[in-house]
């Protein structure tokens, strides 16, 4: 009886250090994602927020989310910097456009 609890006890011990090592991966992934797209961060932090947020959820729905975290994190917030060029070209041209009327 008490061989058993000792290694249910081990087995649970097991199971939180490796969640816990998932979760530390992946708010690595987080903050180097973040840092490297700092410029659009500062211009729509919410929105980089709202991306790696939309990432995280759909990489736990998976039996994987340490490996599909990265690459879905990355797209999202790729898209995000994208629609921030492409605005600022939009907003550019039509400054452009009202200076020369």
């Amino acid at each position: 009886m008490k061989t058993n609890r000792t290694t249910v006890q081990r087995f649970a011990s097991k199971c939180v250090a490796s969640c816990e090592k998932l979760l530390t991966q992946i708010t690595r992934v987080r903050k180097s994602i973040q840092a490297e797209f700092r410029e659009t961060r500062q211009a729509h932090d919410h929105l980089v927020q709202l991306a790696l947020n939309e990432a995280e959820a759909l990489a736990w729905q998976t039996d994987y989310p340490h490996l599909l975290f990265p690459t879905l994190a990355l797209e999202k917030v790729q898209a995000v910097a994208t629609w921030n060029r492409r605005q600022r070209g939009v907003r550019k041209t039509q400054s452009e456009w009202s200076l020369a009327v």
